[in-house]
């Protein structure tokens, strides 16, 4: 597979799910889409690790935190907000 800029050869890998060659390096599969693991990766996933795939994002629109614990890791809102007992 060549570079479509420099030409360069690139080296390259079999998609685990098409069998698509892909460049060595990729994450996703250009045909199917599909991730791709790497087992050289130390922040792959693991046994009790994070899961990037069923993380729960923040309700604010602005903030970029996850839902962990019942509450964001950023603004630390609680998830789902608690609705207000202020009469």
């Amino acid at each position: 597979m060549k570079c479509p800029h420099c030409e360069k050869e690139l080296p390259v890998k079999q998609c685990s799910s098409c069998g698509s060659l892909i460049p060595e390096n990729s994450r996703f599969c250009m045909d199917c889409g599909e991730r791709q693991r790497d087992e050289n990766d130390p922040s792959a996933e693991q046994e009790g690790g994070f899961d990037l795939e069923d993380r729960i994002l923040c309700p604010d629109g602005a903030c970029t935190g996850i839902i962990e614990n019942g509450r964001c890791t950023e603004c630390g809102k609680p998830y789902p907000e608690a609705p207000s007992t202020e009469n």
